[in-house]
């Protein structure tokens, strides 16, 4: 009977060091190094790109809450100087209701914002 190396089926490898590493390991190395650089560049797409649109985002809503204050801060004066000036009812002892009613508009004005913010989050949820 002739056996598997004498027959030629079995092939005995020599490998060449190159370096400390066998030329046949050299893929094994260039895999890891794949590896690593495709596993960096995924990080850097994960995170960079997300953190870049969550700053868009919250620079837009803050420059929204900005101008929402600038508009509640108008509303409360105008809603007083109106009061104050164009009636004579809210005179002396009774001077303090305009100041009720701009704090009334406001209290609506902003009731008003976050119902419109819950409607909003109910839209997109079905989506």
């Amino acid at each position: 009977m002739v056996s598997a190396r004498e027959s030629g089926m079995l092939k005995i490898r020599k490998s060449e060091l190159v370096g400390t590493m066998a030329r046949e390991n050299r893929g094994l190395k260039a895999d890891f190094d794949g590896l690593v650089s495709t596993l960096r560049a995924y990080v850097k797409q994960e995170t960079l790109g997300p953190i870049r649109g969550l700053g868009r985002y919250l620079g837009f809503g803050l420059a929204g809450t900005v101008c929402f204050a600038i508009a509640e801060v108008f509303l409360l004066l105008g809603v007083v100087r109106v009061l104050q000036t164009t009636t004579t009812a809210f005179r002396n002892n009774l001077s303090f209701i305009p100041y009720l009613a701009g704090v009334a508009a406001s209290a609506a004005f902003i009731s008003l914002a976050v119902l419109a913010l819950k409607h909003d989050g109910k839209r997109h949820a079905n989506d």
